[in-house]
């Protein structure tokens, strides 16, 4: 069975996608089956990835959810990895589903397919609602991406919880991969300061402060809207410590 790991933070703009992005390359580089799962309607992870995710395609992971498809049926083979797409119409399952076991959609959605992978990444949406829950029961591990501001760290309490309440519910095995701080300048005093109280928020939230950081790199965007393998910009800081973050995950034994 292949090792899923959910990205996760209810605030955008973290770099949820880009992390997701950049590890789903650099497993492919080691040589992994990698399965990309976009479960954020703005569908940003399938663009990045050159899945084809227009809605009028019908074979995203809201059919399948729906059980109008198979999962192998919606998986796209694209230059980087295997992705299953995701667009507007996966923000109707909010709605769409409210009876019992609606947490469980995308775990069972996903069991068929889970044998042809060594690992599996899922781009959570940017909110706490029904996605982020199927998200984090499908899932092993938790990744929390953050800026280097108050207002993320804020914010990990109320991610930490969604991730408690899953745990007692419906995935009692699932636990926090790490703390990811993104963006990071280290010569600004801001930075450094946030990264101290992260360390104090981490331990009290008994989740781990990952040593790596990310950098801040127009690298990194140019690259997802150009569509091209983040790893070819060997010389850029941001894409090292990407390199670097993949390094401490497999040795945490995340991926």
């Amino acid at each position: 069975m292949p090792k899923i790991l959910c990205v996760s933070n209810q605030k955008g703009g973290v770099g949820k996608t880009t992390t997701t992005n950049a590890l789903a390359m650099g497993l492919r580089r080691l040589g992994r089956r990698v399965l990309c799962v976009d479960f954020d309607p703005q569908g940003d992870l399938s663009f990045g990835l050159r899945a084809d995710n227009r809605v009028e395609m019908q074979n995203s992971i809201y059919h399948a959810l729906k059980g109008e498809l198979l999962a192998v049926q919606t998986i796209q083979h694209t230059p980087f990895c295997d992705v299953i797409p995701a667009n507007m119409l996966l923000s109707g399952i909010e709605m769409e589903f409210t009876g019992k076991g609606r947490e469980f959609l995308l775990r069972d959605c996903l069991r068929p397919v889970l044998n042809q992978y060594d690992n599996v990444l899922i781009d959570s949406p940017p909110a706490l609602g029904i996605l982020t829950v199927n998200a984090f029961t499908a899932s092993d591990s938790v990744l929390m991406p953050v800026l280097p501001d108050i207002f993320s760290l804020q914010g990990l309490v109320q991610l930490s919880g969604t991730l408690e309440e899953v745990r007692r519910k419906s995935n009692p095995k699932v636990r926090a991969a790490g703390i990811l701080i993104t963006r990071f300048v280290a010569r600004e005093r801001a930075s450094r300061v946030v990264r101290e109280a992260s360390e104090d928020i981490a331990k009290q939230l008994g989740i781990p402060l990952l040593e790596t950081t990310v950098r801040n790199s127009s690298v990194l965007t140019t690259a997802q809207i150009n569509r091209v393998d983040l790893n070819t910009f060997t010389r850029n800081k941001a894409v090292q410590d990407y390199k670097n973050l993949l390094d401490e995950l497999i040795r945490r034994e995340v991926l």
